[in-house]
């Protein structure tokens, strides 16, 4: 009979206990939390359990990504963009393969408006982006915007919004829920009295802080432009619908958006957008569910950029989707130029463990994640052999890597790094790949304890060119009392012969060994002058150094007399030089422990 270690607990399915059972009783803390709870009990949440749809479903196709950091992510900036940085942004984004772009707020800068009249006037873009300006639902200002972009051959969007929230609505517009709605629509009017004869105008309408609103007044405001601005399937109206702040967990978004989804009073001529934002760091998972719920598409900014702690990060989500097997439909072979290009424009840089573009997110230190990655790199590369297909055509499967760092430009120099954390397995994969150097597994598990005493003392990273000399201090250098001063292999009638010249104490004695090769001769001239050892096991591979090759020999040994083992190494060009060089590195430590113990 099993006992589970947890108690049984009576809750209604899929509840979350309203007390903590006696396993979980944890101390309170002094923090004031009880003042949110009353935002938090105010967002609806629209559908029935039952009702809900996007559970069951399955991300199978990139959305049409619009990026807003030229917009957006730029009035974040502690120093926004000056044109050299917007175009540079805006040149990278359309290289990558964004087919619309967000390029500013027009009416709430010359920067903006002058760099929208730059893309009118030069033709800066390709033919097939579509250019998005944002505007709030104000006379003037949709004027000004609408100015901005006459003579743009490009397709255009004009964004308006207007924040819905209760609080907004209440604290910051002073307007009830009917104003408010007048002053969309007038806003609405506007945008078709100054733009609605430009064919190659489309229009999109945000009712910002829509998380927040009610849901049944959000779908009132959203039809009502849908039909103002008689949206058909040939001219789409972008419905846009922002968790602008977060405050509630991303289900509840994704029961907002299958609500609006389902409801929409002309869904098959809406195009349904989502805006979140990372204020509770679920922007991603808002994102992702929204998509599930009938998203078709997503504004966000490349790693994440934005106000407060940011707007979703389209770059990882798009590797999302790459990473379960579905085209993002965007370019990301160059992940490390793409970063430097955004770390120019934003003068910020993207943090060491951002998923998948920082500098550490293909890095593994832990010795159990090494040694994984390792094996798992030798299977990968053994099934593409047996299969006769390049590498990057087989089905990925590497531990702990979600996707091959080939695919976004990296190479896997940084994937295995070494320190106090480390174990034989990373230390083996280190070696391999830079030296070429394949290590016995008993030697591995052997080295890992001088490189592990050696991070301990001095708490640093350990280089791959580091651990060559720590692997060349601990087997390859001996103090040269005994030296190998000649040695010649002959073949004598059909068996071989080996001359060796052995110089102990100053003294060098000659000695000739038929019927046996080089090695067994070795060892047994040094029985004959006192220094008894056999050669366990011998193990031969190449030093990869640039254009040139050494052969390396390892050896493992025992010492006939007091019975322990080592590791012995050697390299030369030549490979029995190498080989009887590392017996004459095991002779010598064999020598030396005997005289410390004497």
């Amino acid at each position: 009979m099993t006992t589970s270690v947890f108690p049984s607990i009576s809750t209604p399915a899929g509840a979350i206990p309203a007390a903590a059972p006696s396993w979980n009783r944890q101390r309170g803390s002094q923090m004031p939390s009880h003042r949110y709870a009353d935002a938090y009990s105010r967002v609806e949440v629209p559908l029935a359990a039952e009702e809900r749809e996007w559970p069951t479903h399955r991300l199978e196709r990139a959305p049409l990504w619009v990026p807003v950091d030229l917009r957006d992510g730029n009035q974040a900036l502690p120093e926004p963009m000056d044109p050299a940085r917007k175009r540079r942004l805006f040149e990278l984004m359309a290289a990558m393969g964004y087919k619309e772009i967000e390029v500013g707020y027009p009416s709430a800068s010359q920067t903006d408006y002058d760099f929208v009249r730059l893309i009118a006037d030069t033709g800066l873009a390709p033919e097939d982006v579509t250019i998005v300006v944002f505007t709030p639902a104000r006379r003037d200002l949709i004027e000004r915007t609408v100015a901005s972009i006459r003579g743009i051959a490009n397709p255009v969007v004009i964004h308006m919004y207007t924040a819905t929230a209760p609080v907004w609505r209440e604290t910051v517009l002073g307007r009830d829920a009917e104003e408010l709605t007048r002053l969309i629509l007038d806003g609405g009017r506007d945008v078709l009295e100054f733009a609605g004869d430009l064919p190659n105008v489309r229009f999109e309408f945000s009712p910002e802080v829509f998380n927040l609103t009610e849901p049944g007044y959000a779908l009132d405001v959203c039809d009502a432009m849908t039909d103002l601005w008689d949206a058909r399937p040939e001219r789409p109206v972008i419905l846009n619908l922002p968790a602008t702040v977060e405050i509630a967990t991303p289900n509840v978004y994704a029961d907002q958006i299958e609500y609006m989804h389902r409801r929409l009073a002309r869904r098959e001529s809406v195009i349904l957008s989502v805006h979140p934002h990372n204020d509770r760091g679920t922007g991603i998972a808002c994102a992702e569910l929204a998509m599930l719920a009938g998203a078709q598409r997503i504004e966000g900014c490349l790693f994440g950029n934005g106000e407060r702690t940011g707007n979703v990060d389209i770059a990882t989500l798009a590797l999302n989707l790459h990473a379960q097997g579905v085209d993002p439909m965007i370019d990301f072979s160059d992940i490390d130029e793409i970063r430097r290009t955004v770390e120019y424009a934003n003068r910020a840089e993207v943090p060491a463990r951002h998923p998948y573009v920082g500098d550490l997110v293909h890095t593994a230190f832990s010795g159990t994640h090494q040694d994984a990655i390792r094996k798992g790199f030798a299977e990968h590369r053994a099934r593409a052999a047996a299969e006769g297909r390049p590498e990057g055509e087989i089905a990925w499967r590497v531990p702990y890597l979600p996707i091959d760092p080939a695919d976004i430009g990296r190479s896997y120099d940084a994937v295995i790094r070494v320190n106090s954390q480390s174990g034989k397995g990373g230390i083996a994969y280190l070696l391999e790949a830079e030296y070429g150097v394949e290590l016995p597994r008993r030697m591995q598990i052997d080295f890992s304890r001088h490189v592990q005493r050696h991070a301990d003392r001095t708490g640093d990273e350990v280089s791959a060119e580091e651990l060559w000399r720590l692997f060349r201090d601990a087997y390859a250098a001996a103090d040269g009392a005994i030296a190998l001063v000649g040695a010649e292999s002959s073949d004598v009638a059909g068996a071989p012969r080996t001359r060796l010249d052995l110089r102990i104490d100053g003294e060098t004695r000659s000695s000739v060994h038929d019927g046996v090769g080089p090695v067994e001769a070795l060892t047994a001239a040094l029985a004959d002058r006192g220094v008894g050892l056999d050669v366990l096991a011998l193990h031969q591979t190449s030093v990869a150094a640039g254009s040139d090759s050494e052969a390396l020999t390892i050896i493992e040994y025992r010492d006939r007399a007091g019975g322990g083992t080592g590791w012995a190494a050697a390299s030369d060009r030549s490979v029995l030089s190498a080989s009887l060089a590392a017996v004459m590195v095991a002779a010598n430590r064999t020598a030396g422990a005997r005289v410390a113990a004497a």
